[in-house]
């Protein structure tokens, strides 16, 4: 008691209810400190729950106060607040006389603790006992539809706003548009939104949120759109509303406006920044998310596990190991594990930089693993060349006694093909047909393909695919055109660009694929039908990228890059490095260059690759033994290959590339893959 009266006296002695002036009066008036008075200011701060019981005993033994039902609300309200359904469901039902208020409290109590099944039941005593709902009730009502999806619930609900006359109430109006939204009713939704006499920002949210959860991207954009004809300025509610729809791609304009849209907004929420790094990770931007995270900090906003899970995925896509070292320290730091997603993505993002031992450490340490858990160390593995490590690691799934799905065959065969595992892939392709009667898919099939053409089984890669009970699609026909390239096989590959062609008449990379063939096999003419093709089509070659980490930022080399702050002390140490790479019996392959010039220029072309330009740029910028991770968007050339195996000797540096197929990783001249790529 002692207890409760000091708190009392705090709270009636605080500025915020008049200070020592209210403890007067009631001193003065010779009141209880125990008051309905002190109670309600005690419960309207919705104190916790250890507090609540205590006054709540106190309550019940007083004969006055246990039977008022102003206080009754705000212990079913306090009781609530702190997730107690069942106390403050307790006190509606011994409650004897109650009136509307009551109901709408015990409806909005399961509705906030997502009780929404309930939520229904109340209401439907509420209608059998002639209580009528109003303005309070009926957006509660609503929302326990959206919740449940109970669109026929939700259709009497609006049959009952219409009979009552309160279908023109805004806040009755905006749940209704959410609710028909939710319910996949888009239609609906849109004509209660034309018909609301008054309409807010949440209204036109409420339609942003029902496009989005219906995955249609492109038409929330159009409401923002509208919200911007009508001079409406976009929310932090207007960004959230987008949220279940960012893992969809878009075209770049709409990510564009969705930026400036962002960029606008006066006051940004987490939430806000959650969306928009999900939108670039999802299309593609993976620098400009890292950039809007690092943008995030300077503003003094702390990331949360959804923040940290959008962003790895990017960290790994750019070899970001820092930032991506930082964001599993902030997971650390902020407890945030055990998170199967978190922990998923924090091994894929290690998997990405090349980081096996990290991965494997993350995947280790996981108290639960699912089917993504082991694919994606299994990936990882198999794109860094140890084949016989992810198939050992399939074995053990096996054992643990979860069932591969199509996907982790996928993974398995696809790390068989990088290894040159060309009896093992046939042997897991029969046991998922056979043993686990999964029906191939276009992916496994494709990666057959790649299996028999990497092993130089061209031939039957093509007669595999003549056999394919669908039609191939271009990674089917990609994978045998890259065959054909790496073992001069002109006739097949002939076949397989022409289908590709037809597949894909504007993807540059099958025809540069087509031209490489007839230049290694020194066919200039016919690499000047295939270019002068591509020139009167319109298609441009896709220039080879490369991207490397340096204390956080990413620094990106195209070849021949001559625009980096760093570009004169670059090619000065390349050309040194040449010499020694020379010294030590580099002999430039000048057919990786595949033009039509004379050998002194191709050896200048080869010099100035991206990966080279990135390597080099690292090596001036990082301390003696630090590895050089680089990540580049296409293949890795055979020269390129030969001479960053020369440079990882001489510099004494582990360096680790990823390219569009898989990991090089390079330590005192030799490859991981073993020259098998």
């Amino acid at each position: 008691m002692k207890a409760l009266i000091f708190c009392s006296r705090q709270i009636l002695t605080s500025k915020r209810f008049g200070g020592s002036a209210a403890h007067k009066r009631f001193n003065s008036s010779k009141v209880e400190l125990f008051s309905k008075e002190v109670c309600e200011i005690i419960l309207d701060k919705y104190p916790d729950l250890k507090t609540l019981n205590k006054l709540h005993s106190k309550i019940i033994v007083n004969e006055h106060l246990r039977i008022d039902p102003t206080l009754a609300i705000k212990l079913m309200r306090a009781y609530s607040a702190n997730g107690e359904t069942r106390v403050a469901r307790y006190i509606f039902d011994r409650t004897l006389e109650k009136n509307v208020v009551f109901f709408n409290v015990m409806i909005r109590s399961y509705v906030n603790n997502n009780l929404y099944v309930e939520a229904l039941s109340i209401y439907q005593v509420m209608s059998s006992c002639a209580f009528y709902p109003d303005h309070y009730t009926f957006p509660c009502v609503l929302k326990a539809c959206s919740g449940l999806d109970n669109l026929r619930v939700g259709l009497q609900v609006h049959d009952a706003i219409v009979k009552v006359g309160l279908d023109s109430n805004l806040f009755i109006g905006n749940a209704l548009v959410a609710m028909y939204g939710k319910c996949g009713r888009l239609r609906e939704a849109r004509k209660v939104l034309d018909q609301m006499p008054n309409r807010d920002v949440v209204s036109w949210n409420s339609m942003v949120a029902g496009y989005a959860q219906s995955g249609q991207f492109d038409d929330a954009l159009e409401i923002c759109k509208e919200m911007d004809s009508l001079k409406l300025n976009h929310d932090a509610g207007t960004m959230a509303s987008l949220l279940p729809v960012v893992k969809a791609e878009s075209s770049p304009e709409n990510v564009r406006y969705v930026h400036n849209m962002f960029e606008k907004m006066a006051r940004k929420s987490l939430v806000s920044w959650n969306v928009m790094i999900a939108i670039y990770v999802n299309n593609s931007m993976p620098n400009e998310a890292v950039s809007l995270f690092l943008q995030m900090e300077e503003c003094g906003m702390k990331p949360d596990a959804v923040t940290i899970a959008s962003l790895l995925p990017a960290c790994g896509d750019l070899s970001a190991l820092f930032l991506g070292r930082r964001l599993h320290k902030y997971i650390e730091k902020d407890n945030l594990l055990p998170n199967l997603l978190l922990e998923n993505a924090l091994l894929d993002m290690y998997a990405k930089c090349g980081c096996l031992e990290e991965a494997r450490d993350v995947f280790d340490k996981m108290k639960l693993r699912d089917v993504v858990s082991w694919t994606s160390m299994m990936s990882a593995y198999g794109k860094s060349g140890q084949g016989y490590d992810a198939v050992a690691l399939f074995a053990k799934m096996l054992d643990s006694g979860l069932n591969p799905d199509s996907i982790s065959f996928v993974s398995v065969l696809s790390a068989c093909s990088h290894a040159g595992l060309l009896e093992q892939g046939r042997r897991y392709f029969h046991i998922m047909t056979e043993q686990y009667r999964i029906v191939p898919r276009i992916e496994h099939f494709a990666c057959m393909v790649d299996l028999f053409g990497r092993a130089g089984e061209v031939e039957e890669a093509y007669s595999f695919i003549k056999q394919m009970p669908m039609e191939p699609n271009e990674r089917v026909w990609g994978a045998l055109l890259s065959a054909c390239r790496v073992h001069s096989k002109m006739d097949i590959g002939l076949i397989a660009a022409d289908c590709l062609f037809q597949l894909a008449p504007k993807q540059s990379g099958y025809y540069v694929l087509l031209s490489n063939i007839y230049a290694k096999a020194g066919m200039w003419k016919d690499v000047m039908n295939v270019r002068n093709a591509m020139k009167k089509i319109g298609i441009k070659k896709v220039p080879g990228i490369s991207n490397v980490e340096l204390k956080g930022q990413v620094h990106t080399f195209l070849a021949g890059d001559q625009y980096h702050p760093q570009a004169k002390s670059i090619y000065e140490e390349l050309d040194l490095l040449v010499g020694k790479m020379k010294e030590l019996g580099y002999i430039p392959q000048t057919e990786s260059a595949l033009h039509d010039v004379e050998v002194e220029d191709k050896e200048c072309h080869l010099a100035i690759h991206s990966e080279k330009l990135a390597i080099v740029f690292a090596i001036l910028n990082t301390k003696h033994g630090t590895p050089i991770r680089i990540t580049k968007n296409l293949r890795v050339c055979g020269d390129c290959h030969v001479a960053i195996k020369l440079i990882s000797k001489i510099v004494s540096r582990d360096i680790i590339i990823r390219d569009c197929n898989r990991f090089h990783h390079f330590s005192n001249g030799i490859c991981s893959c073993g020259d098998y790529w």
